[in-house]
C-alpha cells in the first residue's frame, strides 16, 4: 500500500518501536500518524516531535485490555480520522519466564499483550476497511513467532498466537482489497529490555553470535517498506532470513542450538 495521504493508527506508540514506526510514516507522507497507548505523557512527546517535522498526529491514551475503554477510543478515533488505512498492531509487553517463574496472572497478561489486544482492536477497525475494500494490517511480533528457546515459555507462546493470527486473518481476507503483513525480527535496541530485566540475559548465545541487534529505527524503515511492498512477512535482519533457511532444512540441529546455547535452569 502506498503511505503516502494515508491515515495510520500504530499502538505501543508512546516510545520505543511504535515511536520510531510513526516518525517513519511521518517521513513517508502519510497524511496523519493516530498514536495510542496508555502512556499520554509519552504520546505526546512522541505527537509534539512530529508535529515540530511537519507532520500531523493525534494521541489517544486508552488500555486495549479494558474493552468499554477500547470501544470508546475506537469511536473517537473514526469520528476524528475516518477509518485508519493501515493498523500497526505494535503494542506488547511481557518479561522472559519459564513456566514454573511464571504467575498465573503473567500468563494471562503475556496472551492479552500482543494478541488479543491486536485481535480486539482490530475486530473494531475492520470492518470499515471491508466497506472501503482497502486498508493494510502489520502485526509486530519476533523471532519467537516461528523458534524457541528455554526461559521464555510464556513470551513464546504468545508470539505464536500472533503469528496464527496474522495467517489466519489473510485467510479470511483472501479476494479483499486489504493487504495482512507480519513482522519478525530478532533483538532490538529498545526499551523493552529495561521495561522487562532479566530477558536480554536469556537470548540465545547462538543467536547473539548470528543476529546483529537492530535498531528501532531499522525496525521502523523494515515496516514502511513492507507496508509499500504488500508483502506477507517482514524479516529482519536479512541474517534471520538464512537462519530460517537452515532451520527448515535441519531443524532439529537449529533447535539444539537454540536450546542447548539458551538460559539455564537453576531449580
Amino acid at each position: 500500500m502506498e503511505i503516502a495521504n494515508k491515515v495510520v493508527l500504530i499502538t505501543g506508540a508512546s516510545g520505543g518501536i511504535g515511536a520510531a514506526v510513526a516518525r517513519a510514516m511521518m517521513q513517508a507522507g502519510a497524511a496523519e500518524v493516530l498514536l495510542l497507548a496508555r502512556n499520554e505523557a509519552g504520546l505526546q512527546a512522541v505527537a509534539d516531535a512530529i508535529i515540530a517535522g511537519g507532520g500531523k498526529a493525534r494521541t489517544y491514551a486508552a488500555d486495549l485490555t479494558d474493552l468499554p475503554s477500547l470501544d470508546a477510543v475506537v469511536q473517537r478515533i473514526v469520528a476524528d480520522a475516518g477509518v485508519p488505512d493501515i493498523l500497526i498492531n505494535n503494542a506488547g509487553s511481557g518479561q522472559w519466564k519459564s513456566l514454573t517463574e511464571s504467575t498465573d496472572d503473567e500468563l494471562q497478561q503475556l496472551m492479552t499483550m500482543p494478541y488479543l489486544g491486536a485481535a480486539w482492536l482490530t475486530r473494531r477497525v475492520l470492518p470499515g476497511m471491508l466497506a472501503r475494500n482497502s486498508g493494510h494490517i502489520v502485526n509486530m511480533s519476533s523471532v519467537a513467532s516461528r523458534m524457541a528457546w528455554p526461559g521464555a515459555t510464556g513470551y513464546i507462546a504468545a508470539c505464536r498466537a500472533l503469528r496464527g493470527f496474522s495467517d489466519a486473518l489473510r485467510a479470511d481476507l483472501y479476494r479483499t482489497g486489504i493487504c495482512v503483513t507480519h513482522y519478525e525480527s530478532g533483538p532490538v535496541d529498545s526499551p523493552y529490555w529495561r521495561n522487562n530485566p532479566g530477558s536480554r540475559e536469556r537470548v540465545p548465545g547462538i543467536a547473539r553470535l548470528l543476529l546483529p541487534v537492530l535498531t528501532e529505527k531499522q525496525v521502523a524503515g523494515a515496516v514502511v517498506a513492507g507496508i509499500a511492498g504488500n508483502r506477507h512477512m517482514i524479516v529482519a535482519p536479512t541474517m534471520l532470513r538464512l537462519v530460517y533457511l537452515l532451520h527448515s532444512l535441519l531443524p532439529a540441529v537449529v533447535q539444539w542450538l537454540m536450546t542447548a546455547t539458551g538460559h539455564r535452569r537453576t531449580r
